[in-house]
């Protein structure tokens, strides 16, 4: 098991508290492919303010990427939120029609809880074949697939990817995985997300 955990950048001088927010999901697709738009929405998702639990048995998004079950589940206490969600046996087919890999991971999880100045996150990622993986992941740990056009990319992979806002206000989006087609442009964009939890200490309702 590949594990690692990141922290937001706390916010100084923040208000007076407001209540805080969390989501996640399993995993989500939306991309375009030859002009056709593929998109599965948020997979098993819950929020803090409900539904706290999300399922889905997976299934096959056409030729793009096949999920297994995921779960998530979601939940407040006092002023702490937690968000967290998991999946298993993932397949990523896109990339074969162009040259490249198939890309899977066994297992990963995501999970993010605010604190009182900010939001922590943690992943977890099993077996992945089609690519290299470290031991151990950094943040952003990015991969470039190529084989593109000019010497383009036909993707990037993004391990243990963390976004926050600039100026930073606490509030932090984890990604246990990011997968992003032609980042460079080519006959297919768009992305595809194992594992997603979004926390917020400072928003409102």
């Amino acid at each position: 098991m590949l594990a690692v955990t990141t922290l937001a950048v706390p916010v100084l001088g923040a208000a007076a508290p407001a209540t805080s927010t969390g989501w996640a999901a399993s995993g989500s697709v939306d991309v375009t492919i030859d002009n056709e738009h593929v998109v599965t929405g948020d997979l098993a998702k819950c929020t803090v303010d409900g539904p706290y639990r999300g399922w889905t048995q997976g299934g096959a998004t056409g030729d793009v990427a096949v999920f297994g079950a995921g779960d998530s589940g979601c939940g407040r206490s006092e002023d702490v939120s937690v968000a967290q969600a998991s999946g298993r046996r993932f397949r990523a087919t896109v990339l074969q029609r162009y040259g490249g890999p198939e890309i899977t991971v066994r297992t990963y999880s995501v999970k993010c809880a605010t604190t009182a100045t900010g939001s922590l996150g943690e992943v977890a990622v099993g077996a992945v074949e089609g690519i290299t993986v470290p031991g151990q992941i950094p943040p952003n740990h990015r991969i470039v697939i190529p084989g593109g056009a000019a010497g383009t990319a036909l993707a990037t992979v993004t391990l243990n990817e963390t976004v926050t806002p600039q100026p930073p206000d606490g509030s932090l989006v984890t990604h246990a995985v990011h997968i992003k087609l032609f980042p460079q442009g080519g006959p297919a964009s768009g992305d595809i997300y194992l594992g997603t939890a979004a926390c917020d200490p400072f928003a409102e309702k």
